[in-house]
């Protein structure tokens, strides 16, 4: 799905409607009351804009009359206006706001929202290769994507009501010449911009991809920063982080260089406050030249100076600001380029979630698969063969195997034969590539739960680490609850984190993983699975930084708590103290256990 083209064309336009559809979803979404509400106050700015405007032309025509009394009403006038532009566009700019963070709120859950199903974020990350930095584009292109929009959503609302107003008044006093020449002048704009985009568009894709793998090499490092330090691997990983970072900087000064004549035409032409850019500069004379064309054919000769000088006033206005409606549109030439580069890459990071999401059925009732939750089998296989994703050569091969209540099994093998790739297929992050898997059970405390070797912890407090998966407490026993977790703890000899952390809700600003020690890791997740005691539990070698006396007590507490282990391992201490039922992997051999009695006496 990656996008090599032009990128202002229709894959834009598909993808940039997709993403309206998310921030607009109904008419009564509160996103298009807040837009109509900007509509409305953005035309309010326009209509005092004008009235402003109109102001330097009637001092003018006082001023030629000597009128001392009008004049005064007339600064009065004009200060209310100017308070009153100045509270509207406060408002303006506050809707905008509120706008930014609403959008970035619909367009961050929706993606979360497909992100989360399933098995889609593992997919993504660790098997699809062709999507870089999901993450970034989630949380931070995704943010910058909203923020541009908001930076344009009032120019891009009140512009066709302007550009038409100022038009006809345009027409109105300079005639067709003039009209055509401010057209003509925004059209040469136009496509200089066209030009000048496309090569910055791609560049800036480029660049957020580096700027990606820039970050994930200093999040790497922070993740193994005491794994590093073993090594001394300090200069090694300086070298390697610098090699990212200069990547990324000949990406920035290619961008910029790209950019150049886009800053000629964008940025100041002159140090003047507000700042004149070279289109506003040119527009500024050709409204005078618009308005000489009728004034040196005679057509206002029959007025007195002051009042001619009060008419080049108003006549400047209408055809300066008419200017600078259009050339506000091509100075949104930059701010469109980045919005194309943001809507590609959240564009395409949804195409391929949903495409991911739609070949993968979650184990989930939710989702229409029907479990006997009574079933005493947890697995059954048939003849099933199974790979790396990445890899041609299989691991097993024509693996038939039933796995149910009260047998317990120990599989053991040398490494690299697919031990944990083979609970990888039995939860379905890897796919077979023969035979069949059946999960007949449910997925969760009353069926089957998985330790994975790595111990996964995840922010929040004492309580959450011990019920996760689950966001309540399980079951709902409000202060027994309490007596359950602490027991756990105390069984898998933790309790004093209790301590630690000062309570089971107690908030803290650390990060678990650099406070726990590998072996208080694991143990912690004990007392997860002794709090949820699924029927059976999937162990992949989950004591590998416990000693063999702990590691025993461990499983001897959970087949007290009624559960039925499948666990990888190596140690012999396993099958003789707890009694597994033991078959090796031995690569790519057929293995038949079906007819095999694997209950323990």
């Amino acid at each position: 799905l990656a996008y090599h083209g032009p990128k202002l064309d229709w894959k834009f336009l598909q993808r940039f409607y997709s993403i309206l559809k998310i921030l607009f979803p109904s008419w009564s979404n509160q996103n298009v009351l807040m837009f109509a509400t900007l509509l409305g106050v953005t035309i309010l700015v326009q209509l005092v804009i004008y009235q402003v405007g109109l102001i330097p032309s009637q001092f003018y025509g006082v001023l030629s009359q000597k009128n001392y009394g009008k004049f005064q009403e007339l600064v009065s006038f004009a200060i209310l206006l100017i308070l009153i532009n100045s509270v509207l566009k406060s408002v303006e700019q506050y809707i905008c706001s509120l706008l930014y963070v609403s959008w970035r709120e619909s367009l961050t859950e929706d993606l979360h929202r497909d992100y989360f199903w399933g098995r889609v974020y593992y997919t993504l990350n660790v098997l699809r290769k062709d999507i870089d930095n999901p993450d970034q584009r989630i949380s931070q292109d995704a943010e910058r994507l909203c923020k541009q929009l908001s930076s344009m959503a009032s120019r891009l609302v009140i512009s066709p009501f302007t550009i038409s107003y100022y038009t006809l008044q345009c027409f109105n006093n300079t005639g067709w010449i003039g009209l055509l020449s401010i057209f003509g002048y925004f059209v040469i704009g136009t496509v200089v911009n066209k030009i000048l985009m496309g090569p910055i568009v791609l560049t800036l894709i480029e660049q957020e991809k580096l700027e990606g793998d820039f970050r994930f090499k200093h999040m790497q490092i922070r993740v193994n920063a005491e794994s590093a330090a073993f090594y001394r691997a300090g200069k090694v990983e300086c070298m390697r982080t610098n090699w990212r970072l200069q990547r990324l900087l000949r990406t920035q000064r290619s961008l910029m260089n790209k950019e150049l004549w886009l800053y000629i035409k964008s940025q100041s032409f002159f140090y003047v406050s507000p700042p004149l850019n070279t289109f506003d500069y040119l527009g500024s004379i050709l409204s005078y030249v618009v308005i000489a064309i009728p004034i040196f054919a005679g057509v206002y000769d029959g007025m007195t100076p002051g009042e001619l000088s009060s008419l080049v006033s108003k006549n400047a206005f209408v055809c300066i600001y008419l200017i600078n409606c259009f050339t506000q549109l091509i100075d949104l030439s930059t701010t469109l380029s980045d919005v194309a580069g943001y809507t590609h890459r959240i564009g395409e990071l949804r195409e391929v979630i949903i495409d991911i999401g739609r070949k993968q059925c979650d184990c989930d009732p939710a989702l229409g698969e029907a479990y006997n939750f009574d079933s005493g089998t947890a697995f059954v296989l048939q003849q099933l063969s199974y790979k790396c994703p990445l890899s041609e050569e299989l691991l097993v091969k024509e693996l038939s195997l039933k796995i149910c209540q009260d047998t317990h099994l120990l599989l053991v093998g040398n490494t690299g034969t697919g031990k944990t790739s083979l609970l990888r297929v039995l939860n379905r992050l890897w796919e077979p590539s023969n035979g069949s898997v059946e999960m007949t059970t449910f997925f969760g405390p009353r069926g089957i739960l998985f330790l994975p070797q790595k111990p996964y912890l995840t922010d929040g407090t004492l309580r959450e680490q011990v019920i996760y998966p689950l966001k309540d407490i399980y079951p709902a026993a409000g202060s027994v609850d309490d007596e359950r977790i602490l027991q756990y703890l105390e069984l898998a000899g933790v309790s004093s984190l209790i301590k630690r952390t000062g309570g089971l809700d107690e908030k803290v600003d650390w990060n678990w993983y650099d406070v726990l020690s590998p072996g208080e890791m694991q143990r912690l997740c004990f007392a997860r699975l002794f709090y949820l005691q699924p029927k059976f539990a999937v162990l992949d070698e989950a004591t590998s930084a416990l000693t063999e006396e702990a590691e025993g007590q461990l499983y001897r507490t959970c087949k007290q708590l009624g559960m039925t282990l499948v666990s990888l391992g190596h140690r012999s201490s396993l099958e003789k103290a707890l009694r597994f039922s033991t078959f090796n992997i031995h690569g790519c051999y057929s293995i038949s256990l079906h007819a095999m009695s694997l209950k323990l006496c």
